[in-house]
């Protein structure tokens, strides 16, 4: 598999940045601290994802669907996939990208390449147990993929969430926001 690394936004910045910015939206009198902040993907459908590409988590009925690009060593990415399973009802569809060093790219080739890709995905992020080393001849294309799918939306740090209607959300926001763009993307 080849990955270049590029320079990558800090989720820890973004959420920062969206958590005063929702702040003082709020304090300016605005009702909707998430009108404007969010770019939708164009021509973007769902659908068309290469979903076999990513590792599927069903929480509650999984009524809503999203998108998530996450790097395993990525504390936020940890907070929001808790997040999740709180929110409840949503399919999560977790594609890898692994942005923060070579050990990263490790653990997703390992989470990849491992029988059971939601176990060893939840292992790692519920209780930090690593996955087994990948084997040798373990097809790392589907992983690629996911890489290339991030470029493509323009993915530029983990999280990134993408909800089913395209909107696309850099970076770690709060459980209330993200039930609320949940919520909009069906409508």
């Amino acid at each position: 598999m080849t990955f270049a690394r590029r320079p990558f936004l800090l989720a820890g910045c973004a959420l920062a940045m969206f958590a005063s910015a929702g702040a003082s939206h709020a304090q300016a009198g605005n009702k909707n601290p998430l009108e404007g902040r969010f770019q939708k993907i164009e021509g973007f459908a769902f659908d068309k994802l290469p979903l076999n590409d990513a590792i599927k988590t069903v929480h509650g009925n999984g009524k809503y669907r999203l998108a998530v690009f996450s790097d395993p060593n990525c504390g936020h990415c940890k907070r929001i996939d808790k997040d999740l399973k709180a929110i409840g009802n949503v399919t999560v569809y977790v594609f890898l990208y692994p942005v923060l060093g070579a050990d990263s790219l490790a653990k997703a080739r390992a989470i990849w390449c491992s029988g059971n890709r939601q176990k060893a995905w939840s292992d790692w992020i519920d209780t930090g147990t690593a996955p087994a080393d990948a084997a040798t001849t373990c097809s790392t294309d589907g992983l690629q993929r996911g890489i290339d799918l991030g470029r493509q939306y323009k993915v530029e740090g983990t999280p990134t969430l993408v909800f089913s209607d395209g909107t696309r959300v850099p970076g770690a926001i709060p459980p209330p926001w993200i039930s609320t763009l949940l919520e909009a993307s069906v409508k």
